[in-house]
């Protein structure tokens, strides 16, 4: 077994017990912009995604859901890596150390791969594409295609969505909004 790159934790989600409180906090006080907001397909539950990097779609998401005794806030931890044959050598990894309820998703602007740990913690590995549509966005990923088969798949996928642009437009797009979002504070 092919031995990956150490992924990097790139984002988290957390469970809220109020979305527009916390959605209000987060935006006022890290000034973080609203990227994408909507009903999960696999989690259902209202999501809102924050950013204040426009080379990211998010680095924080907001799911509803959270009970009033529920200890835990996280929703899940996500990590990075650079390459389709490293999600899969997570995988394999990850699946033998015990982890159950293996999912690849395809996100449009991300391939990732999610897992629960032996705790039942979820966890998803990731890389992005060089394509945006908007989330909560996810359809089957299957990683036993090649690269490029997954890569002309994604962009058909992509190209369908209204929402589409390339990611780079995406990033400028989103620039520029933060840009207006600093400026007025």
């Amino acid at each position: 077994m092919k031995t990956a790159a150490i992924p990097q934790l790139s984002h988290m989600g957390i469970m809220v017990r109020d979305l527009p409180v916390q959605e209000k906090f987060y935006t006022r006080v890290f000034r973080m912009l609203v990227s994408d907001r909507g009903v999960g397909h696999h989690f259902k539950r209202e999501i809102v995604f924050l950013t204040a990097d426009e080379r990211q779609h998010h680095q924080l998401v907001l799911a509803a859901g959270r009970g009033p005794d529920d200890a835990s806030t996280i929703f899940q931890m996500s990590f990075k890596v650079q390459s389709l044959e490293d999600l899969r050598a997570i995988r394999d990894q990850a699946l033998a150390a015990g982890a159950t309820n293996v999912r690849g998703l395809n996100h449009g602007n991300a391939w990732s791969v999610y897992f629960h740990d032996p705790e039942q913690n979820l966890v998803e590995v990731y890389l992005d594409t060089p394509f945006h549509v908007p989330q909560p966005h996810g359809d089957a990923l299957d990683l036993s295609q090649s690269d490029e088969q997954i890569v002309r798949d994604t962009e058909a996928m992509c190209r369908r969505d209204p929402g589409f642009m390339m990611m780079a437009d995406f990033m400028a797009v989103t620039a520029a909004k933060i840009r207006v979002v600093t400026e007025s504070r």
